[in-house]
Formats: structure tokens, C-alpha cells, sequence
């Protein structure tokens, strides 16, 4: 029964930052692999199917929220569809100990794309005025 509760509150605390747009793989895969010893290629599966319901009230609420800007949207989906493809295949190839070494990586690499993104910002408004 804790079990059951714990992965209740893990789902909702994945829900609100995929609402968020930051990703609920994000806390989801760690705390799968850490506390659930779930092996790292199943719990990025199961973070895929948890994200399409995510994604899909997400969604929803931005289009409802016009916070969605509908140009240039086939230019961001077709690649992005193709890296997921692509990636998913390499996954299946890596064996899973690199795989949490990679996903290590890209969450220590996007914490501090997030700690430096007003900066970021800063200079890419700076560019565009030029």
C-alpha cells in the first residue's frame, strides 16, 4: 500500500512539472531507478507513456490559454520527431549504466542551462535589437 502511495505522489509531482514544461522525466526516471530499482531503459519507457497524457492536457490548456503559436509549428515537430525515433532506437543498442550516465549528464547540463537562463536570455534579446 505505501508502495501504491509513494508512486501516487511520484505521478503528481511528474504531472505538475509536465504541466509546467519542464518535463516530468525529469524527477520521474530517478526516482523510479533510485527508490523502485527499476532498470533505466524501462523507466524512460514508462516516463514515455506517462508523458502522453502529460503532454495532451498540456496541450490543451495552452492552445485554450493562446499561449501556442501555431507558425513554425512543423518545423520544431518533424525534427524532434525524428530525434525521438532516433534516440529510441539508440537506446535499445546502449547498455543501460551508460544510459543513466547520459541522462546524468543531461540533467546536470540542464540545471545549469536553468541556473544560467536569465543570462541567456539576457544576450539573445541583446542580439536581436542589434
Amino acid at each position: 500500500m505505501v508502495k501504491i502511495l509513494f508512486l501516487a505522489v511520484v505521478g503528481v509531482m511528474a504531472g505538475v512539472l509536465g504541466g509546467m514544461g519542464m518535463g516530468g522525466g525529469a524527477i520521474l526516471i530517478p526516482l523510479l531507478t533510485v527508490f523502485f530499482k527499476v532498470d533505466q531503459i524501462s523507466a524512460q519507457a514508462i516516463n514515455l507513456v506517462a508523458f502522453i497524457p502529460m503532454a495532451i492536457v498540456s496541450l490543451i490548456i495552452h492552445v485554450k490559454n493562446k499561449r501556442v503559436e501555431k507558425e513554425g509549428l512543423l518545423w520544431i515537430i518533424l525534427p524532434a520527431s525524428a530525434c525521438s525515433l532516433s534516440g529510441s532506437l539508440l537506446a535499445l543498442v546502449v547498455k543501460g549504466s551508460l544510459l543513466k550516465r547520459f541522462f546524468g549528464g543531461f540533467l546536470i547540463a540542464l540545471s545549469i542551462m536553468q541556473f544560467f537562463s536569465d543570462k541567456i536570455a539576457e544576450k539573445i534579446k541583446e542580439k536581436q535589437q542589434k
